[in-house]
């Protein structure tokens, strides 16, 4: 018999309602006690007793055994998730900023007080991959996990590619469609992706990364050049947050721009949907392909996580607890494909190596091979010089598997 989950709900936006609409058809041992909100004078489509504005009457609330968090305010989000499992409830979560922020907490006060976090939303909506990470690759090695983790960077990238909208006419139409914040930063700036590669990379490698110390670099910098470029060469750019073993001690994460093929799985996921590549060593590479955002997308992963905590569920983190040896590292080297005006950022770029560079009118390029930490002191002077950067192993003629650690950083 599964338990009965009584729910404290946080949060009645997009996925609060979507989760609603789901839960509503389903017949599964559960109910929704109280919902959290914000502003009490907003017209609501259920009756008005099932709300409030005080989050005590949730957390305080020993009927509610099951707390789900569905906020945009990230320190908000974690306070109640961590008062939450403090308190004995088991939490399911879709904040990836907050999760990726304060994973080591979480995952501490879980251990502590014998409560469960779970948070499948909080990655490539739809897309069942955290549980897949957690569970059915447990015990196998993993090359690397990459793909397209934010449908609305991805939805400009379409737009501009496929129907030759400027930058700032798809994220226009982006914002307009509710893919894209009015603020849309975190979108188009990679933060978002980088957010999701901190929590997948915990259940693929067993590492906690905290996200300042992982390099993003975003698509705002975008240029009709760019895209012709990329059409010449039958290539498509896409935004790729990348996990990487290199070998048996280190690991690098980063999120770049991507110049893609059509022989690979991303060439074709197109507008607001995610795709997930893993590479193993035994199951090769395998995809995953849904719906990255929406209501009803998000809201079933979410209900997905509340149906396993019928029976029990939590992370076990296996991966951290069976192998302790892995080590983040940004000193890795990189071929990439540079746009740019200014010379002296080339300069301050150091290449290792330049595999072509071209010249003609306003468009400059190079690609040529670099070392990720010089893109990292670098990252301000790229942005304030306008560049464009781009992860260009198909250019050069190199892939993805072939990244390797620096001797410097095997020598660590």
């Amino acid at each position: 018999m599964s338990k009965k989950l009584n729910i404290g709900l946080f949060g009645f936006g997009v996925v609060g309602q979507g989760l609603y609409d789901i839960i509503r058809t389903k017949n599964l041992n559960l109910e929704i006690v109280k919902i959290a909100i914000k502003d009490a004078t907003k017209k609501r489509s259920l009756p008005s007793h099932l709300f409030t504005t005080d989050r005590d009457e949730l957390l305080n609330n020993p009927e509610i055994n099951t707390i789900v968090e569905l906020i945009n305010d990230t320190e908000a989000a974690f306070e109640i998730v961590s008062r939450a499992l403090s308190s004995g409830k088991n939490v399911v979560s879709a904040s990836k900023k907050m999760i990726a922020l304060h994973l080591e907490e979480l995952i501490e006060l879980q251990h502590k007080y014998g409560t469960s976090l779970l948070y499948e939303g909080s990655v490539c909506g739809s897309i069942p991959i955290i549980r897949n990470l957690e569970e059915y690759y447990d015990n196998e090695l993993l090359h690397s996990v990459s793909g397209i983790f934010n449908g609305s960077s991805n939805y400009i990238l379409s737009k501009g590619f496929n129907e030759g909208l400027s930058y700032e006419m798809a994220l226009q139409q982006a914002q307009d469609l509710g893919f894209a914040e009015t603020d849309p930063t975190s979108d188009v700036g990679g933060f978002d992706a980088k957010y999701k590669l901190v929590i997948a990379a915990a259940h693929a490698y067993g590492v906690i990364v905290k996200p300042d110390d992982v390099f993003n670099i975003g698509i705002q910098n975008l240029g009709s050049h760019d895209l012709q470029y990329a059409r010449e060469k039958n290539l498509k750019i896409k935004l790729v947050p990348v996990a990487k073993e290199l070998d048996n001690e280190h690991v690098a994460l980063f999120v770049l721009p991507k110049f893609v093929n059509e022989k690979e799985f991303l060439y074709n996921v197109e507008y607001e949907y995610n795709g997930v590549i893993v590479q193993a060593a035994f199951a090769d590479q395998q995809f995953f392909f849904g719906k990255g955002a929406g209501g009803h997308p998000t809201g079933s992963a979410v209900l997905s996580d509340i149906a396993a905590l019928r029976y029990g569920y939590q992370y076990e983190y296996k991966k951290a607890k069976a192998r302790g040896g892995l080590n983040f590292t940004n000193n890795i080297e990189l071929n990439i494909y540079l746009r740019y005006d200014n010379e002296s950022l080339v300069e301050a770029l150091d290449f290792i190596s330049i595999h072509e560079r071209y010249y003609s009118g306003d468009y400059k390029f190079i690609i040529g091979r670099i070392n990720l930490q010089s893109l990292v002191g670098n990252q301000e002077l790229i942005a304030r010089c306008g560049a464009f950067v781009a992860f260009a192993d198909q250019l050069a003629g190199i892939d993805l598997a072939t990244i390797a650690v620096t001797e410097e950083a095997a020598a660590l």
